[in-house]
């Protein structure tokens, strides 16, 4: 089976899944290609305000790029011009929780590392391999990995590709929560509504905000909050906020100009 991406959306959560259980959800370009066209329509369609992503069955979030499609790149250039499918997935505006099981290794650590927020079963191994094949991730890990758990740590996961098990990824920050895999879904689902509820323009100004805090001076972060904060008072949603608030009430928030 060459694999596919499933997607549903349901009460503003889209559910994105990387659907290859048989090889441990490992992506092909064709996979790649779909899940970029899903995330074009998660970013124009104004009813998605949370992604959860996670991987079909329960061995694998996903195991990174299928090994035999590297092999039919005709050079480095036609591979340097594909498309990365955890870019894809970063550059989402909209906030991603990804649920973890099983092995998240290579490319599918670096898919972990393009969603917002990481919640993890037991049964997750993390891991980025490709030095044993003689190549670098290309989707962000070393840029990513740095940033979350520090240069040690990351060093550690990069130069031995060895894996560690959900437990360990918790205590160096790799991972938000863990859980029992069998309530690991069930964390992200109702993380996500909560989110969902909240105004989208204040949510998706959060991610933007903290995104630039990764490569920005602090100055010019301080200075793009300012400007999200702004862009939040153009709507009516922060009226709706206070207007709740005197009338001891939870907030109805629509989206609306």
């Amino acid at each position: 089976m060459d694999g596919s991406v499933a997607f549903t959306v349901a009460d503003h959560v889209a559910d994105l899944v990387i659907d290859r259980p048989a090889k441990h959800n490992a992506v092909t370009p064709a996979m790649t290609r779909e899940l970029a066209r899903l995330c074009g329509q998660i970013e124009s369609d104004e009813a998605v305000r949370a992604v959860i992503l996670r991987g079909a069955g329960e061995r694998a979030f996903c195991a990174g790029s299928d090994l035999a499609s590297l092999a039919h790149y005709k050079n480095a250039w036609e591979f340097r011009a594909r498309v990365e499918y955890s870019t894809v997935v970063r550059n989402l505006t909209k906030p991603v929780i990804a649920v973890l099981r099983g092995w998240v290794l290579g490319g599918g650590l670096e898919l972990a590392l393009a969603a917002d927020i990481r919640l993890a079963g037991r049964s997750a191994k993390l891991g980025a391999p490709e030095v044993k094949r003689g190549w670098i991730g290309a989707g962000g890990a070393s840029q990513f990995l740095p940033r979350l758990v520090g240069y040690g740590q990351a060093m550690k996961l990069l130069l031995t590709g060895e894996s560690i098990d959900a437990a360990e990824a918790l205590r160096i920050g790799l991972i938000e929560e863990l859980h029992e895999d069998e309530a690991v879904l069930g964390r992200a689902r109702a993380m996500a509504a909560q989110i969902a509820g909240y105004a989208p323009m204040a949510v998706q100004s959060i991610k933007a905000a903290t995104r630039v805090a990764l490569s920005a001076p602090l100055e010019a972060g301080l200075k793009y909050e300012n400007e999200m904060n702004t862009l939040c008072f153009t709507g009516q949603d922060h009226l709706e906020g206070i207007k709740a608030f005197y009338e001891k009430r939870s907030p109805r928030f629509t989206g609306s100009d």
